[in-house]
């Protein structure tokens, strides 16, 4: 059910070149994840997902999901204490702020019921324009949230930030948004993910904070 809302929400919504098949957005990490469901109590449909990636989990799959994207070799000390999250989306009726209020929710429960304290993910901004706006972006946060230097991370595939405009009038998505506001930071530099057609820039939220 999660992997169906994904595909709907990523691959027909946003365009996204998915490897999975009937409907479904499969990849090789889902079997080591946590799914973290919101439903709808009526119809109990699936509304909203997340995955979760556990640092014992992580080890299984041989390494955390946006190790794909960016070089963390300075979060390394942190791997035992810290969760990956990803593949987050509300189905399109839901998008009123409840849904992924209740996500949230679910995720400071894990966090709490196993003491980890790092939490990490991708947080993705569409680049239809070029790269203009992601670029515009990350320069507009990098004053303010770019990480400490120890926690600084490298993308493989980097967006060409320096060829692109960096002072648009950007809105900075509501996820990204959220994360900031509860203390996050902006690990680096925006990666270039071809398959989504995003510029995607690593976010680390100590729980700390």
């Amino acid at each position: 059910e999660a992997q169906r809302l994904r595909y709907k929400v990523f691959a027909d919504e946003m365009g996204a070149q998915l490897s999975g098949t009937d409907g479904l957005d499969v990849d090789g990490f889902d079997a080591y994840c946590d799914h973290l469901l919101v439903r709808e109590s009526g119809t109990n449909q699936v509304i909203g997902t997340y995955r979760i990636l556990s640092p014992q989990q992580a080890h299984e799959a041989g390494g955390y999901y946006s190790a794909g994207e960016f070089d963390l070799s300075r979060l390394s000390h942190l791997f035992d204490n810290m969760v990956e999250v990803g593949r987050a989306c509300v189905h399109q009726n839901y998008r009123n702020g409840g849904t992924i209020t209740l996500l949230w929710a679910g995720l400071a429960k894990y966090m709490q019921m196993h003491n980890y304290e790092y939490m990490i993910g991708c947080g993705s901004v569409p680049i239809n324009d070029g790269g203009h706006m992601a670029a515009s972006l990350y320069h507009k946060l990098k004053d303010e949230h770019l990480s400490p230097p120890e926690y600084r991370v490298f993308p493989h595939i980097p967006l060409p930030i320096e060829a692109l405009k960096n002072d648009m009038q950007v809105v900075c998505p509501p996820l990204i948004k959220g994360y900031l506001r509860l203390g996050a930071y902006i690990c680096g530099e925006p990666a270039w993910d071809a398959s989504f057609n995003a510029a995607d820039m690593l976010v680390m939220l100590p729980f700390s904070n």
